[in-house]
């Protein structure tokens, strides 16, 4: 992750977050396996998502809303991912939030899986991103 966020100025921040789709856990060794190939994510030819912020806006009490880009695929959608800021150890904070996808509009799961009676179309993402306090440059 590269982030630049200013906690007292919110629209000056950026997000770019790539995320490594090989490293997925589902808690079952079969469903790791099976999550990685073509009809899923297609970890071989399609190695990470990349989410990459437009806008953050404060909404206020530690809340923030980040919107921007998430890419699974090759295919874009613009999300809206909000978040709470959140105190960690020796200054680093943590953003922590959750959003809902549509698997279908990435090609996650085709085939016999695409039923949405089979499996839900609509999946809860979490994320929890440490952000390391600014050092100064001199």
């Amino acid at each position: 992750a590269s982030v630049n966020f200013d906690k007292a100025n919110a629209t000056a921040s950026k997000a770019e977050v790539e995320i490594e789709l090989a490293s997925i856990d589902t808690g079952s060794d079969e469903a790791n396996t099976e999550v990685k190939r073509e009809g899923w994510f297609n970890v071989q030819k399609f190695p990470t998502a990349k989410f990459v912020s437009t806008a953050v806006k404060d909404s206020g009490g530690g809340r923030f809303e980040a919107t921007g880009k998430l890419t699974i695929k090759g295919k874009s959608r613009d999300i809206m991912a909000p978040f709470q800021l959140k105190s960690g150890a020796n200054g680093v904070s943590i953003a922590e939030g959750k959003f809902v996808i549509k698997r279908s509009q990435f090609g996650i799961g085709e085939g016999l899986w695409a039923d949405p009676d089979t499996v839900a179309d609509e999946v809860e993402v979490k994320f929890k991103v440490p952000l390391a306090a600014a050092t100064s440059k001199k």
